[in-house]
């Protein structure tokens, strides 16, 4: 296949896609229970990375699994955002085909706008701690068409977004090429378990269909790595 650059950004937002793993690639252990075993530095590098952005965007499971958010409380970080007349806090984007969310869970106390992207029968079991709600009809196998969702997140100002997960939203976004660079952080365990999820959940691709990546960066801290890559996209011409 032959590789002729970095996926282009024209009618959406440059999405980042920002996750820890286990050294085995599991993002969490196979009950679905919230991965905690980043370190401090993991969690530090996260909060920056966040804090350029202007919405970050994850599924149902990901929040139910966690029930909160990362917000940026770095003081440095903080004046950046508004160096760049940024919101104190980026949007948080819950992505949910059905809409359905526990709405006591923290997420909805913590200081920053609760957005939902759904479909039209989503919106009618979702609830009012949504401040705004966007709905898009769906594509193949009844998911969201987040072609269309991410051209109107550009319409609406928003130039770039990060995905935290979980391993569905990734593989949708990848399906319909919808992702831009990656940083995955590598941590010094090993979870194992054929329904343990991974960083890309779904079917799957051929391998003919791989998505091509070009490191940009590696770094290790203490026991982590932190690895960065772009998405390359393939020739037009390529079948």
């Amino acid at each position: 296949m032959k590789i002729v650059g970095r996926l282009q950004v024209e009618n959406r937002p440059k999405t980042t896609v920002i996750l820890a793993m286990t050294a085995d690639g599991k993002i969490a252990d196979f009950q679905r229970n919230a991965a905690r075993f980043g370190s401090d530095i993991d969690k530090n590098h996260l909060e920056k990375q966040i804090s350029m952005v202007d919405a970050v965007i994850f599924g149902a499971e990901t929040l139910r699994a966690y029930g909160t958010t990362l917000t940026v409380k770095n003081p440095e970080w903080l004046a950046h955002r508004q160096q760049q007349n940024k919101p104190h806090q980026p949007i948080n984007i819950m992505v949910s085909a059905f809409g359905e969310i526990d709405d006591n869970l923290r997420f909805f106390s913590q200081p920053v706008p609760h957005w939902l992207i759904t479909t039209e029968e989503g919106a009618k079991n979702s609830h009012p701690r949504f401040e705004k709600i966007l709905t898009f009809p769906t594509i193949k196998e009844e998911k969201i068409n987040l072609s269309e969702a991410f051209k109107h997140l550009k319409e609406i100002g928003i130039n770039h977004l990060a995905i935290l997960g979980g391993g569905e939203l990734v593989a949708s976004c990848l399906e319909q090429n919808l992702i831009d660079d990656l940083w995955l952080t590598i941590c010094p365990y090993i979870l194992g378990g054929k329904t343990a999820p991974t960083p890309v959940q779904g079917l799957g691709l051929l391998a003919s269909e791989a998505k091509k990546l070009q490191l940009v960066s590696l770094e290790q801290i203490e026991e982590e790595i932190f690895l960065h890559y772009q998405v390359l996209s393939p020739s037009p011409n390529d079948t």
